[in-house]
């Protein structure tokens, strides 16, 4: 985690580097999220007989097996990305910023704040709700192997939800409304989950499965989509341009929920008497099923009700920018 954390926290300020035409950069967050939902299907698919065939009956040698060779791609392709991207926007001089400065400019940024308090949420969200899934299906609907099954037919749904993204923010001119859209919508299809299994009604089931994945795969693109224009705001505001301190605490309020969302599930399911592997009593049961549906369902809409506050639309951003462009040019000129 700490290795991919160093690698992302670079990779995740590169689009700010690239271009700070705000269109541009909504397309390249778009093809980052649909080629990031595309290899997530295929290594849903192809991971657990890879395994299999690589380990020859030994599981433990074709995890690790497995490791080395995603490790390699992995590798392989940051050297590319490293190898052919051009960055051309202007960075200033390498200098030692105090924390308490970079803390002190960040708090002034109020799109940035709104978009740490998305993070925080969606890390709650996501992390908790995905460490119950496979609880939901083994002990709710009975079936373990459900999970694959709603594993696969979420896929295409991602890919298509990343990919319509900047339909959104053409019509709405505003990341973090777009955001605040897909959320929404994320959380009336998981609340709406909640009233069907895949025992009694399968159908309308993973009818709002794949609208719920729908949905949160444009959210995911929009979210990660606002950072890169925050660094701007923040230039524009305080004069200190820092785009890794930006994306690392960014990341640090979706780490922090991540953590909140697992451990909070844990202790109450605990609390309420889950043993594992067990027939479950009626209240776990109850807890599992909630996590799964409603539980996100109302995080996702209070996410929303934040988003929707994020004022930085493209018309704001493109003067902020010609501003940044003056005050660069009068310097020069000094």
């Amino acid at each position: 985690v700490l290795g991919y954390t160093c690698v992302n926290i670079p990779y995740g300020t590169l689009c700010g580097a690239m271009t700070q035409n705000i269109e541009e950069r909504a397309k390249i967050n778009t093809f980052r999220s649909v080629s990031a939902m595309i290899a997530i299907g295929i290594i849903n698919i192809i991971t657990v007989p890879l395994i299999a065939a690589l380990g020859g009956g030994n599981d433990r040698r074709g995890y690790l097996l497995i490791a080395v060779i995603y490790g390699c791609i992995f590798a392989a392709c940051h050297i590319f990305c490293f190898a052919k991207t051009k960055e051309v926007v202007e960075v200033p001089e390498k200098e030692k910023t105090p924390l308490k400065v970079q803390l002190s400019a960040v708090a002034k940024n109020r799109p940035y704040m709104i978009a740490v308090a998305g993070q925080f949420l969606f890390g709650v969200t996501l992390y908790g709700r995905n460490a119950d899934a496979l609880y939901y299906f083994t002990y709710v609907e009975g079936n373990q192997a459900l999970f694959s099954t709603y594993s696969l037919f979420i896929i295409i749904p991602s890919i298509i939800g990343a990919a319509c993204f900047p339909l959104v923010f053409k019509l709405t001119n505003n990341k973090g409304r777009s955001a605040s859209i897909f959320a929404l919508l994320t959380g009336i299809s998981m609340f709406c989950m909640y009233f069907f299994t895949v025992g009694k009604s399968p159908v309308p089931f993973y009818l709002f499965s794949c609208l719920a994945q729908f949905f949160f795969s444009g959210f995911n693109t929009a979210i990660y989509a606002i950072v890169p224009d925050c660094v701007e705001y923040g230039e524009w505001k305080t004069g200190l341009r820092n785009d890794g301190f930006q994306y690392a605490f960014i990341s640090l309020g979706n780490k922090i929920g991540m953590a909140i969302g697992t451990s909070v599930l844990a202790g109450v399911l605990g609390s309420f008497g889950y043993v594992a592997n067990q027939q479950q009593n009626p209240a776990v049961l109850a807890v599992i099923k909630h996590a799964f549906t409603t539980v996100p369902g109302v995080l996702w809409i209070v996410t929303a009700a934040v988003l929707y506050f994020y004022r930085l639309n493209k018309k704001v951003y493109n003067k902020i920018v010609q501003e940044i462009l003056e005050r660069k040019e009068g310097g020069k000129h000094v």
